[in-house]
């Protein structure tokens, strides 16, 4: 009985210590809040990192660091572009890129390898992850469109931009739920076909077919679907489009694309491009370029970039400089 009660004194003294010692500290730090000189309140200047006294001007801190942003913003827009809190938001991904990605490699962050204990844990955490970030059909099916735009456009040399835009077509013909009766692939790939014409970076059917998995008949009747029913604002392709690309590929000079422009524009001018395929009327245009600058190029070579027949490009040849001759005479 006497040794609890010495104990319990024990623990009341040591508690009466605490809050004498808490009663002495909190001078001080009322004295931390206010200026030594005048006890009037003090402001931190973050422009130029000190802190001073608002009644006398006494500067009680200098060279503070500034943990704040090296940036400056004028509008909230303009605020959420600088800000480097993350990855941004992207809809080339299922989850817009918010979740977490746990790396293939089986390495640690100094570079070593992980033993055999840790790999098989990491592999089991991939999997987990996975099954997470993906927890229904619809999320599957959406992961699944997305990589194949991902992977044909890749293979199509289409940019980042003509991605982020097939992807958004691809998310609002989901949530319109325009899928059943159609196969993933070919609403995802009518997407990717979509978005390289409003990007002005069209790809021709037949390219388009040559990265799919699916065929050209379900290609051009699921585009037709997905444009009517999304109310897409698509323009008739324009031959001139396609003129940098196969000029590029050919190894042609600026005086041949340039020309090729100029045969394309009288074509136009003279009503003759109505109801033709651009690619071809593209095709000729850079053929006859090449001819008309003294830069060899034959039929073949030009055939095997645009992937159209010899015959088709010798048509729209003849053709071209015919519309030309029409034009050039008054």
């Amino acid at each position: 009985m006497t040794e609890s009660v010495r104990s319990y004194d024990r623990d009341r003294s040591r508690a009466r210590a605490r809050t004498s010692e808490s009663e002495d500290e909190s001078p001080a730090t009322d004295e931390s809040l206010h200026c030594p000189e005048c006890n009037g309140p003090l402001a931190t200047d973050t422009e130029h990192g000190e802190t001073v006294c608002e009644h006398c001007g006494l500067v009680v801190e200098e060279d503070e660091i500034d943990h704040g942003p090296e940036w400056r913003a004028f509008d909230a827009n303009e605020k959420d572009q600088k800000s480097r809190v993350g990855a941004p938001t992207t809809n080339m991904m299922h989850d817009k890129g918010l979740s977490t990605n746990i790396g293939w490699q089986n390495k640690d962050a100094y570079g070593n390898s992980l033993s055999s204990r840790q790999r098989e844990k990491m592999q089991r955490l991939r999997t987990w992850n996975e099954r997470f970030r993906t927890r229904d059909s619809k999320e599957r099916n959406l992961k699944q469109a997305l990589g194949e735009i991902d992977r044909m456009a890749s293979a199509l040399g289409l940019p980042d931009s003509v991605r982020e835009t097939a992807s958004v077509i691809y998310r609002r013909a989901l949530q319109d739920d325009l899928l059943p009766g159609r196969s993933i692939e070919g609403v995802a790939t009518s997407s990717l076909y979509a978005a390289a014409r409003q990007a002005g970076t069209p790809r021709s059917l037949d390219e388009i077919t040559a990265v799919s998995r699916v065929e050209k008949d379900e290609i051009a009747r699921t585009y037709r679907y997905v444009v009517r029913e999304l109310k897409l604002e698509i323009k008739p392709a324009d031959p001139e489009q396609y003129v940098p690309r196969f000029a590029s590929d050919l190894d042609l000079s600026d005086e041949s694309e340039r020309r090729a422009r100029q045969l394309l524009q009288n074509a136009k001018e003279a009503g003759i491009h109505s109801g033709k395929s651009p690619v071809g009327l593209a095709a000729a245009a850079v053929y006859a370029a090449s001819l008309l600058t003294n830069e060899k190029v034959t039929q073949s070579e030009v055939s095997e970039v645009a992937n159209i027949s010899e015959v088709t490009i010798r048509n729209r040849y003849h053709e071209l400089l015919e519309a030309e001759e029409q034009v050039q005479v008054p």
